[in-house]
């Protein structure tokens, strides 16, 4: 029995070593929390908007649910919302692109997930962002590709030195995240030109997730993909995956898309799409397609709705919390450090005093541990981490500004006044 339960051990599938989602293990334990309370929550762990999505997107999937228009559509999309999609990527984010290179998606989290199987082979490297979005670490592990994460700046950019020493015969794939989630940065135009130049310096692919790019509020978001429109397609090596879920609120809705550089790509991602997805929803296409062409509007007023909620952040920021105040996006990240206490304790306690919901920040730095077969044997995390707390501030902003003060009275209660004043 022993040999048998041995051989059984040994044969466990390669998913069984991929960490949980910290930012869903919250979600749990809070809702958990919520049941066995009853008490009511401010939820700044999770990026749930508190706008709605624009009432065209609501009527037109209706009407396509009413009218029949259900049935399949080719893997890479509706043709119409593929169109319209390539002329937005064209004359928003500055691409060169056409609709046989664009492809729908259910959730923007699909696409990456696609794209990462459709231009690497089992163990090779991809290279993340040292603080990184947890699913695209589970995403990695998933495609059998090996994580390995850059360093980053104090102002949480690529530090382009220490990552072109990176560099390795393995490495197939850069993954570049502005807006970032978590940290909030932003990247200019010079630091997203660096690290395209690295790429074709070592031949990597690249793929940017741009979901947050209708939320910054200092500087501009500059699209990765525009700055090689000018090479020839073939020369081309940026893959770009764009969300519904946060420009127009629909998060639940499942809907995204990719833009891939040219068509020997878009080839292989077609088969990709038609393995695994077989077509995206087709009401949730027409409320896609409805939302570009009238629901524009609305994605102006959620960004100033999260940039009124992003201006709440003060008090953390005259605390010392906030080491570096986000510039985009959904997220920002706290230190700790002086408050002599750790991340996790400090979010389990802010919770019972204070109802409010965080996330602690060492699930986003995880770093995968291999033995020389190429086996994950653990998971550890960037020690930085321990004092990290990742909190979202889509919410509805007098309640974001409330929850603020609410972790800034906390801090402020503890017997550890380091840093604070």
């Amino acid at each position: 029995m022993t040999a048998d339960l041995t051989r059984t051990r040994e044969r466990m599938p390669h998913a069984t070593a991929i960490p949980p989602s910290c930012v869903h293990g919250v979600y749990r334990a809070v809702n958990d929390w919520q049941r066995r309370t009853g008490r009511d929550v401010v939820r700044l762990d999770i990026g749930e908007p508190h706008f709605k999505p624009p009432a065209v997107v609501v009527e037109a999937l209706a009407a396509a649910a009413r009218d029949g228009r259900t049935t399949y559509t080719p893997a890479e999309g509706l043709p119409v919302f593929r169109e319209r999609l390539a002329d937005k990527l064209t004359h928003v984010n500055g691409h060169d692109t056409g609709p046989e290179r664009v492809f729908v998606t259910p959730g923007a989290s699909q696409g990456l997930s696609a794209v990462m199987q459709s231009v690497t082979d089992p163990g090779d490297e991809i290279l993340l962002p040292g603080l990184h979005w947890p699913i695209h670490l589970q995403q990695s592990l998933l495609a059998g590709l090996r994580p390995r994460c850059y360093p980053l700046d104090r102002t949480f950019r690529p530090d382009l030195d220490a990552l072109a020493a990176m560099a390795c015969e393995r490495t197939r794939v850069l993954l570049v995240n502005t807006p970032n989630n978590p940290t909030g940065a932003v990247y200019e135009a010079g630091v997203l030109a660096g690290l395209l130049e690295l790429a074709r310096r070592n031949d990597w692919l690249v793929i940017s997730d741009e979901a947050y790019e209708d939320f910054v509020y200092e500087g501009t978001h500059v699209s990765l993909a525009a700055l090689e429109r000018d090479l020839p397609p073939a020369e081309r090596r940026v893959f770009t995956v764009f969300s519904y879920s946060k420009s127009f609120a629909m998060t639940g809705y499942r809907l995204g898309y990719v833009a891939a550089p040219n068509r020997a790509y878009a080839a292989t991602l077609q088969v990709v799409q038609e393995a695994s997805i077989l077509s995206s929803p087709t009401p949730m296409q027409h409320a896609g397609l409805a939302a570009l062409e009238q629901g524009m509007p609305a994605v102006a007023q959620h960004h100033d709705l999260v940039r009124s909620a992003w201006n709440g952040l003060s008090p953390l920021a005259d605390l010392g919390l906030l080491s570096c105040y986000p510039e985009g996006g959904w997220f920002a990240l706290l230190d700790i450090g002086g408050l002599g206490m750790d991340a996790d304790t400090f979010a389990a306690a802010l919770l019972e005093r204070e109802a409010v919901a965080v996330a602690p920040a060492r699930g986003f730095a995880l770093r995968p541990e291999w033995d020389e077969t190429g086996r994950i044997t653990g998971m550890g995390a960037d020690p930085v981490t321990r004092h990290g707390l990742r909190i979202a501030f889509c919410g509805e902003p007098n309640g974001v500004r409330d929850a603020v003060l609410r972790i800034a009275d906390f801090a402020r209660s503890l017997d550890f006044p380091v840093g604070l004043p």
